[in-house]
């Protein structure tokens, strides 16, 4: 079910630049690489083999399933393609309305989104829940399904690259994100030190584990940082030339704007 759910999103997405492309519509092909690039990784981490024992297995998964994949997904902006790509009527202005809504705003607010993101992580890994859900599958897939979910709304919430209800300010987004890549690394080299409870992974898999959920962690926060400096270099950009128009109309001389 997850491999049908993710080949059927890539196509659609394939499908929707297509057509953007063909009735003239810029849309960049490094965001079609980035979705490719997040449903393969989606993929692999829940469905694919993976290396290792049993903890190195499943930091891979929690790496490529709550982590690489969602900020991989959120980074090819879907929710932007889709708007382009709906023509004006009901369903535009429903998904518009849902973007813009009070919920899905507070949702999206990057501490919240955070709390939700690490702190499903801490309780998975700090409590005995892996052990319960080694016992019971069913339990196992809905923790998988809180990572996806929950890594997706922590970077449409920190990245904020869609049209969504409120954009918060970049100070805000970049501290939630330095706080979070610093709990995930205490949680880390926590584990480095001590299983989760109710656990028997040997001491060399818990290492390999670890020091992966550790440098892996890194890099998707690495990735998140790169968008966020992207953003702040445009936003200064656009500051700086309103200042510099302004000061020009103010000497009475006369400012041509930059091409965009």
């Amino acid at each position: 079910m997850v491999a049908l759910v993710g080949l059927l999103a890539g196509v659609a997405y394939a499908l929707a630049a297509g057509r953007l492309r063909r009735r003239g519509d810029g849309w960049p092909g490094r965001r079609d690489g980035a979705f490719g690039a997040g449903v393969a990784l989606l993929l692999w981490g829940w469905c694919g083999p993976l290396p290792g024992g049993p903890f190195t297995e499943h930091s891979v998964r929690h790496l490529f399933v709550g982590m690489a994949a969602p900020v991989l997904l959120v980074m090819a902006r879907p929710l932007t393609l889709t708007l382009r790509t709906l023509p004006p009527g009901g369903p535009r202005r429903g998904l518009l309305s849902v973007a813009h809504s009070r919920i899905a705003g507070w949702l999206l607010l990057p501490p919240l989104a955070a709390a939700l993101h690490i702190g499903g992580v801490w309780a998975l890994y700090r409590t005995g829940l892996m052990s319960v859900t080694h016992r019971h599958p069913p339990l196992d897939v809905l923790v998988h399904l809180h990572m996806v979910g929950a890594g997706l709304l922590f970077g449409f919430a920190v990245c904020q690259l869609d049209p969504v209800r409120r954009r918060r300010s970049l100070p805000v987004r970049a501290g939630t994100l330095l706080v979070a890549g610093a709990a995930h690394a205490a949680l880390a080299k926590g584990l480095y030190a001590a299983g989760p409870p109710g656990t028997a992974f040997t001491a060399d898999d818990l290492h390999t584990g670890a020091q992966i959920m550790y440098y892996g962690g890194d890099a998707a926060e690495l990735l998140l940082a790169a968008a966020l400096a992207v953003q702040w270099y445009a936003a200064t950009g656009r500051r700086q030339t309103r200042a510099v128009t302004r000061r020009g109309y103010g000497t009475g001389l006369r400012v041509q704007r930059p091409q965009a």
